[in-house]
């Protein structure tokens, strides 16, 4: 019989699609009482014209669009709940009855992205309360695979090296995490990642070569 343990702690990520930076502003706010200090953000574009105007009228004017990391790792198990609260926020700044800044919570791992929703599919995932999660990218020797439902623009350059850059603070973090915990001798968990990521980068060298 299989042991049972308690998840592995992730990144907690957050994309978001906006018309009115005030409100940004002010979700991000909220967000920052529940779950802590950001560490990263990705360059501000243009969801509108580089992917789809879908949510220009909703949102009230072009789509702007950003992805935000959260510092603190937290429990993947609490998917259901963050995407229920990022759903009271959206309502909470809505004008009018429509929301202006739309919220996809979603967790990183080593090997993995996986993003939550309220919309059901063949390869969505029921979690609890009406809401579903997705495998969205898989990492693999050194770079992220999409799959045939993956977003666009999680498929982009721009999005999926923005999540390199989370996936390697998350990898230092969970290292740290773990020889605080005293479950790893800091010293060699060190050396060991280094070399999976030296690893990687060379596989993804070679893959680029041929």
């Amino acid at each position: 019989m299989g042991k049972l343990s308690e998840f592995e702690k992730e990144k907690l990520i957050l994309g978001v699609i906006y018309s009115d930076e005030a409100l940004l502003l002010r979700a991000l706010e909220l967000l920052r009482r529940e779950f802590g200090e950001f560490d990263l953000c990705s360059e501000e574009f243009s969801f509108s014209k580089e992917f789809s105007d879908y949510y220009d009228e909703e949102l009230g004017g072009e789509g702007m669009r950003r992805i935000y990391s959260f510092e603190r790792t937290v429990d993947p198990g609490r998917q259901a709940q963050i995407k229920t609260l990022t759903n009271r926020i959206e309502q909470q700044l809505a004008v009018n009855g429509r929301r202006h800044v739309n919220l996809d919570p979603g967790f990183l791992s080593r090997g993995r992205l996986m993003l939550a929703t309220t919309k059901g599919a063949g390869f969505r995932i029921p979690l609890s309360d009406s809401i579903y999660t997705e495998l969205t990218l898989i990492y693999d020797k050194g770079g992220w695979l999409s799959l045939p439902w993956t977003y666009r623009d999680y498929k982009s350059p721009l999005v999926q090296n923005f999540l390199s850059e989370v996936r390697k603070k998350y990898l230092a973090q969970r290292r740290e995490e773990l020889a605080g915990e005293g479950k790893i001798p800091r010293a060699s968990h060190r050396s060991r990642s280094e070399k999976q990521t030296k690893d990687e980068e060379k596989s993804k060298e070679k893959e680029t070569k041929v």
